[in-house]
C-alpha cells in the first residue's frame, strides 16, 4: 500500500511538471522553416542552461547558477561565434560542453542561433551619438 502511494505521489508530481512544461514554450519557429531543425536540436541539447523564445527555451531559470548560459534573446551571436562555442565549450571554456552537437547538426544550431538570437538586445550607444 506505501509503495503504491509513493508511486501514485511521483506520477502526480512528474504530471504537475509536465503541465507546467518545465519552462518550455514550444518552437516558434514554423515546421517549414529551414531553420527549424536547428531550433530543435536547441531545444533538446541547449534548453538546459540558454533562453531563446524562438526556440521555446527558458534556460535554467536561476541566474544566480554558474552553469546559466547566456540569454540569447538578449544577446546576439554571428553564425561563425556559434559554431565556435558549439564546437570549443563555449567562450569562456569551463562551462559549456564542447561539441554538444557536432557536423551538420552543430551547423544548424549555429544558422539557428545566428538567425534568431538578439530579438531583444538593446542597441548600446557609440562615443558621440545619443541614446537609444
Amino acid at each position: 500500500m506505501r509503495l503504491a502511494l509513493i508511486t501514485a505521489t511521483a506520477l502526480l508530481a512528474a504530471l504537475g511538471l509536465a503541465a507546467c512544461g518545465m519552462g518550455e514554450e514550444g518552437i516558434a519557429v514554423s515546421k517549414s522553416d529551414s531553420d527549424y531543425n536547428g531550433a530543435v536540436l536547441f531545444a533538446t541539447h541547449c534548453s538546459g542552461c540558454h533562453t531563446l523564445s524562438a526556440a521555446g527555451t527558458q534556460g535554467s531559470g536561476n541566474r544566480g547558477v554558474r552553469t546559466q548560459g547566456p540569454n540569447l534573446n538578449q544577446r546576439t551571436e554571428t553564425y561563425d561565434d556559434a559554431l565556435f562555442a558549439i564546437q570549443n565549450g563555449g567562450f569562456s571554456g569551463a562551462i559549456m560542453p564542447q561539441n554538444i552537437v557536432v557536423g551538420k547538426e552543430a551547423e544548424a544550431v549555429a544558422r539557428f542561433v545566428a538567425k534568431y538570437a538578439g530579438e531583444e538586445a538593446e542597441t548600446s550607444p557609440r562615443p558621440g551619438e545619443t541614446s537609444p
